[in-house]
């Protein structure tokens, strides 16, 4: 059997330098017919890579589809704001489709998607499932070693540069330009948790802001962008960040795909990239907490932070027999405390390559399967749901100030 064809909406970091880069080293598994990208330097770059011809190389994702169906799948992976309408239309074509989350930019839109005929076709890109750390991390809860599970923490630590980069200067530092943060950062972690948490959340509040990255927060002396000569000893000095020589990768090469330091300082004098952080526009918030009761009593809290010194996600899970404690991040630990003797145990941890820890890989493979054989095992939509309910409900606590109740918020769709 050869390679599966498939069509790409968004040739930008995911898509370029994800699935893109997958299908180069994979071209036996994996390889793209059709492109539809705004951004004609990324269009023309990621089809003269995948040998795409002129004919199929389009402007944006309508002209894809006014193409027809081209091929048996499509992969969406644009910005936030513009997963729905071609997910619909992908899936009105007849298309298999994995979906980058968040599914869509409300959770009235992600209602669309599940009330789509074409639902059991659609799949959502919650990779954090297919990391081995994860696997095995619900597999410890699944088997009962904890008991049952009373409350968990869970962390989601963005280090302090990767906020500056994404979520002050970046393509989701506006939330009416793309999903509010919890949305865009965590609905990952809130899928992991309704995962591992078989009761459903009851109710929930949160609390955040974004404390930080104001004008009134700026030093005395900062000038608009760091390459007017800022005189201001800053860590969130883009000049560090990109124009460090060792950094080849993400995220020097979302500023410029040249990656020559000429080609890097220009886009800092031109570009959002080098602009001060205090007085950039962002308004998402650089941390928030959501505190989550669920049916059966046990309680969960979340926290976002934007300032940690490492990128990493940390949990624990407290249960009546047992304690899990977790990193998921550089480092991969996971240990079990046995409550009858204090008994720590290290879980061990297969090591693997690739970007997520592994589950960009699995995530792939796992749609490539779908395709072909139809095995199960991606994210379908009444699963995803949950997870995107959860995050814009945190959002709407988090603006009122008030509680939110979930119960009849939750819609059960059929999966086909």
């Amino acid at each position: 059997m050869g390679p599966v064809a498939a069509v790409l909406v968004g040739a930008g970091q995911r898509g370029r330098h994800v699935y893109g880069a997958w299908a180069e080293a994979n071209p036996q598994r994996l390889r793209f017919v059709a492109v539809a990208e705004p951004d004609p330097g990324r269009r023309e770059a990621f089809a003269g890579r995948h040998h795409i011809p002129p004919s199929r190389r389009y402007a944006d994702a309508a002209e894809l589809i006014a193409a027809g169906r081209l091929t048996e799948a499509a992969i969406i992976a644009s910005n936030d704001r513009h997963h729905l309408e071609p997910a619909l239309a992908a899936l009105s074509l007849g298309y298999q489709v994995l979906l980058e989350k968040p599914m869509a930019a409300t959770f009235e839109d992600c209602l669309r998607l599940a009330g789509d005929p074409g639902r059991a076709r659609l799949h959502i890109a919650h990779v954090l499932r297919f990391t081995p750390f994860f696997q095995i991390v619900h597999e410890v809860i699944s088997s009962g070693r904890l008991g049952d599970v009373v409350t968990v923490e869970h962390r989601e630590n963005v280090v302090a540069w990767h906020m500056a980069h994404s979520f002050v200067r970046g393509n989701w530092a506006q939330a009416g330009l793309s999903t509010p943060m919890i949305v865009q950062k965590c609905c990952h972690d809130f899928d992991i948790l309704s995962w591992n948490l078989p009761s459903p959340v009851r109710r929930l509040s949160s609390f955040g802001s974004l404390m930080h990255f104001r004008p009134e927060q700026a030093p005395p002396q900062a000038l608009p962008r760091c390459t007017d000569g800022c005189p201001v000893d800053c860590p969130f000095d883009a000049r560090r960040i990109y124009l460090n020589p060792k950094w080849t990768g993400w995220p020097v090469h979302v500023i410029t795909d040249d990656l020559s330091m000429e080609a890097r300082r220009a886009a800092l004098r031109d570009g959002p990239y080098g602009r001060c952080v205090y007085t950039a526009g962002s308004d998402v918030v650089d941390h928030q907490a959501v505190l989550m009761e669920h049916e059966d009593g046990s309680t969960t809290n979340l926290i976002m932070l934007g300032h940690s010194h490492e990128e990493s996600r940390t949990m624990r899970y407290d249960g009546t027999r047992a304690t899990l404690r977790g990193i998921f991040g550089r480092r991969q630990v996971i240990e079990v405390s046995d409550h009858r003797d204090g008994a720590t145990t290290a879980v061990p941890i297969p090591t693997v390559g690739g970007g997520h820890g592994g589950g960009d890989d699995g995530l792939i493979e796992a749609f490539l399967s779908r395709v072909t054989d139809g095995s199960p095992g991606l994210t379908n939509v009444q699963v995803a749901l949950e997870s995107h309910l959860l995050a814009f409900a945190a959002e709407e606590s988090r603006l009122s100030g008030l509680p939110v109740e979930l119960g009849a918020r939750r819609v059960t769709v059929s999966p086909s």
